[in-house]
């Protein structure tokens, strides 16, 4: 019997063509295209207060940080740590271990979007508030310096023991600052379109003698605020449609 032997040229065709030949692209998916690392943060309805402040933390380890606050209740903060898992569509996460509270969350680009406890999406007429809005990196961890308030330019003088000024630390939502005479500190929320809210302020007593005006309204500016306008080293903070409450220039210490 005799064998059939292939031509050589036939053989070194064949083989190029399979080296040659693209392999099938994975899909994109949430887990593999977005920047979702970072702090989310927001408002969520809540059935019996004013709604709960939310800041969830997703680590590149996965790992990840939460912390609720009930408003209207108390000021007792809620911290919650461990690790979150992706379902096999890379666009939702579930949070490990938990308990109590929300465990699935869809990503998508700079929202974490709250599922309900069977990792469906959440409808009716708050449907849209279950949203956490990416912390703006921009704004926070950098020294404010208020530059004017209400209108006004703020000048500081030599009576004055500090400038006033605020940071947005992006650990826990603090906020922190000087308002010309005393140290302030409290929370504040970042949420989606660029809005903006602050807690009530804790704040030293001391009494100046010139900067006592300026204080008053720094602190009613950070009251008042409902969104913030960013572009580089400058932030405004605005209600509404009105002119800028407070305009501030970030200074980089030494």
């Amino acid at each position: 019997m005799l064998t059939r032997l292939i031509p050589i040229p036939a053989i070194l065709l064949f083989l190029l063509f399979l080296s040659c030949k693209s392999p099938s692209k994975m899909p994109d998916t949430s887990k593999t295209s977005l920047d979702w690392q970072g702090s989310y943060s927001g408002i969520v309805p809540c059935a019996d207060c004013e709604g709960i402040a939310t800041t969830i933390v997703l680590n590149a380890d996965k790992s990840y940080a939460l912390s609720t606050h009930y408003l209207g209740k108390d000021q007792t903060v809620n911290n919650a740590n461990g690790t979150f898992s992706w379902n096999k569509e890379g666009n939702t996460i579930m949070l490990n271990g938990m308990k109590n509270g929300p465990l699935y969350y869809k990503v998508v680009e700079n929202q974490l979007i709250q599922l309900d406890q069977q990792g469906k999406t959440i409808t009716g007429p708050n449907a849209n508030r279950y949203i956490l809005a990416k912390s703006d990196n921009a704004i926070t961890n950098k020294y404010w310096k208020l530059i004017e308030v209400m209108g006004k330019p703020v000048i500081v003088d030599s009576q004055q023991s500090r400038e006033p000024h605020m940071i947005l630390h992006i650990d826990n939502n603090r906020v922190s600052g000087n308002g010309g005479c005393n140290n302030f500190s409290g929370t504040y929320q970042l949420e989606a379109n660029n809005r903006i809210h602050f807690s009530p302020l804790a704040a030293t007593k001391m009494a100046c003698m010139s900067s006592m005006e300026v204080e008053d309204q720094f602190f009613k500016a950070l009251e008042t605020a409902d969104s913030y306008y960013s572009k580089g080293d400058s932030l405004q903070l605005i209600r509404a449609r009105m002119a800028p409450l407070a305009r501030f220039v970030a200074v980089y210490l030494r």
